[in-house]
């Protein structure tokens, strides 16, 4: 927590000079670093966290996982028909009242729809902030416990984010994860956070406001004490990190799991006691200078999604808090659409339901009384990746 407080003081400030001590040489005063971008930062960060009814859409899986999902409703999966998936999402009418940024898979960032206009055109038409994905997949990690991963795609980052701020990304995503069941070990941990406070850092130099993501896995028969405690050992070593990497707070998001039990435990946990863990770890964790929380459903079925985050809402918060959903914005539409031109609206209107559904959530506001069956279906994968 000492090292979060470095990030108090203001990008572009200087830190005043000490009274030299007896028998030591005086020494110049330390600069801040300033960002060229802050400015813009803080702004891009402020619209999409900004307090009322809107959270992001998560439509960044890789080609593989799209692939994945557009054959289970029986799709090719072909460059055209992932984009004319994208396209469903992104040209539902309306979805800018309830959706204020959308990450997109680096493909996604440079297609058009099929009448020729531009993705970054259509978004900002509806004032929806465009994101990208920046993290190039997990991988085994050496000297960890086995099932442990780490982060690719430092290498090169800031040359493909200062292209993806040309394109009109504003925002971006690196998912880094904690394994429970594998470990988690320190090294693991340690890892994760500097990763993601390179990246972070990265991401500001050029323009782009990272979501700062170590999402717990819910994989496990672990307790949601279990969770707890390693979730705030992770935020903890993320804060640290990116104090040291001179991050400017209220230029990040944030996208944190919720704290849960391990999906296969026995005991499950009810909305009030999911959100009173969550916001205990967060408030331990988390300087109120950051804009937003946009939580993560992780597997999470779209009720159980939109029911934790309705409870978090019941009380006032330091952070906007909100979400960033993917299956749990995008499952019924999916099952909706089949690929076929005619189920088009249809799953827009699916899609509609789900934004609104949560956010009514991050008001407070939502009633599970109006949700079909549907919503109950679980989506937890074990060893999911993008």
């Amino acid at each position: 927590m000492a090292a979060a407080l470095k990030s108090s003081f203001a990008a572009g400030t200087t830190l005043a000079a000490r009274p030299a001590r007896a028998g030591r040489a005086s020494r110049a005063p330390v600069a801040v670093r300033a960002g060229k971008y802050d400015e813009e930062l803080i702004q891009t960060a402020q619209h999409i966290a900004s307090p009322g009814i809107r959270g992001i859409l998560a439509m960044d899986e890789s080609n593989g996982t799209c692939g994945k999902r557009l054959d289970s409703i029986g799709v090719e999966n072909t460059e055209d028909n992932r984009r004319a998936y994208r396209e469903l999402l992104l040209t539902t009418p309306g979805l800018g009242e309830y959706i204020s940024g959308a990450i997109l898979f680096e493909e996604t960032l440079y297609q058009s729809t099929k009448d020729g206009r531009s993705f970054m055109d259509v978004m900002a038409e509806a004032g929806i902030k465009p994101g990208v994905k920046v993290d190039k997949g997990l991988v085994p990690m050496a000297g960890a416990c086995a099932g442990e991963t780490w982060c690719q795609g430092l290498d090169g980052l800031a040359g493909r984010c200062a292209e993806y701020y040309k394109q009109g990304a504003r925002f971006a995503k690196w998912r880094s994860t904690v394994n429970i069941t594998a470990g988690p070990s320190m090294i693991a941990m340690r890892d994760c956070a500097y990763g993601l406070a390179r990246y972070a850092a990265i991401c500001q130099d050029n323009g782009l406001v990272p979501i700062v993501e170590p999402e717990v896995l819910l994989d496990g028969e672990h307790d949601i004490d279990t969770t707890m405690e390693v979730a705030k050992d992770i935020w903890a070593e993320t804060f640290k990190y990116l104090a040291d990497n001179k991050v400017n707070f209220e230029g990040i998001l944030l996208k944190p799991s919720m704290v849960t039990p391990g999906a296969e435990c026995p005991n499950r946990a009810d909305p009030e006691t999911v959100a009173a863990y969550t916001l205990k770890m967060l408030k331990s964790r988390v300087p109120p200078a950051v804009p937003g929380i946009m939580f993560l459903s992780g597997g999470q079925s779209e009720l159980e999604a939109s029911l934790n985050l309705n409870a978090m809402n019941q009380s006032p918060n330091p952070w906007h808090v909100s979400f960033s959903y993917a299956r749990a914005l995008q499952n019924t539409v999916l099952k909706t659409w089949q690929g076929e031109e005619a189920n088009v609206k249809a799953a827009q209107e699916a899609l509609l339901v789900r934004a609104a559904a949560n956010s009514a959530a991050q008001l407070g506001k939502y009633d599970p009384t109006k949700e079909a069956e549907s919503a109950k279906a679980g989506m937890f994968e074990k060893g999911y990746v993008y």
